[in-house]
C-alpha cells in the first residue's frame, strides 16, 4: 500500500512539473515573440555621418542610448562598389562614413550631431588626427529636407559657440548611395580592443 501511495505522489509531481516547463517555455516564446514585434514596429530613423578614420566613430556613436546599429562604409563618391582598397587613396571622392539607426523617441537627430560634433576635430579639412585625405573628411550626409536643415542649424551653432578654435568645415550634402565595407572594418574596435583610433568625446 505504501508503494503505491509513493507512485502515486510521484506520478502526480511529475505531472505537475511538466505542466510548469511546458508553461514557461511557452511564456518565453512569446516573450520572444512580443520583443521581435516590438523591434520590428519601433519608428526607426537612418543618418551617415563622416568623420576621419569609421572605427573609432562607430566605437562611440554604437554606445549612444537610442541607437540601434551602426555599420561602416563608403559614401560620398562616384565609384561604385568600392574597396579599402580603392577609397584609402583618396581619389574616389568617397567618405570612411558610419550609417546609424536609432530611436529618434530616445535619441533625436539633433542631439546625435551633438554627440557627431564631439567625437571629431570639424576644423581640419580633410584630415583627422594623423589620418589624411579627402576619404577622412567631416561631413553630414542628409537623407531629407528636416535633417539638412537640422544639420545647417546645429553646425551653425557648434561654430558660433567657439568650442573649437577654427572654422567649421563639415560638408553638408546630399546622401547618396552607401556602400557597406569589408567584414573585418565592422565592429573593429569592438573585436580589437586597443586597437588604433584618434576619436574621444570632448565635454
Amino acid at each position: 500500500m505504501k508503494n503505491l501511495f509513493s507512485v502515486l505522489v510521484l506520478a502526480i509531481m511529475s505531472f505537475f512539473v511538466t505542466l510548469q516547463c511546458k508553461t514557461s517555455r511557452g511564456a518565453q516564446m512569446n516573450s520572444n515573440k512580443e520583443s521581435k514585434a516590438k523591434t520590428k514596429t519601433t519608428n526607426t530613423e537612418i543618418a551617415l555621418l563622416s568623420g576621419g578614420c569609421f572605427w573609432g566613430m562607430e566605437d562611440i556613436i554604437r554606445k549612444i542610448p537610442g541607437v540601434l546599429d551602426t555599420e561602416v562604409g563608403y559614401t560620398g563618391g562616384e565609384m561604385e562598389n568600392p574597396t579599402y582598397q580603392d577609397v584609402k587613396t583618396g581619389e574616389t571622392g568617397h567618405a570612411e562614413a558610419v550609417k546609424i539607426v536609432f530611436d529618434p523617441k530616445i535619441l533625436t537627430y539633433e542631439e546625435l550631431l551633438g554627440y557627431f560634433f564631439r567625437m571629431h576635430n570639424p576644423t581640419t579639412l580633410n584630415r583627422q588626427g594623423n589620418d589624411v585625405g579627402s576619404q577622412y573628411r567631416s561631413a553630414i550626409f542628409f537623407l531629407n529636407p528636416k535633417q539638412e536643415s537640422i544639420a545647417l542649424k546645429v553646425t551653425k551653432e557648434v561654430d558660433k559657440s567657439k568650442k573649437w578654435h577654427g572654422k567649421i568645415v563639415t560638408q553638408i550634402v546630399p546622401a547618396g548611395p552607401f556602400y557597406s565595407a569589408e567584414d573585418y572594418h565592422q565592429d573593429y574596435l569592438l573585436r580589437n580592443p586597443g586597437g588604433y583610433t584618434c576619436h574621444f568625446l570632448r565635454p
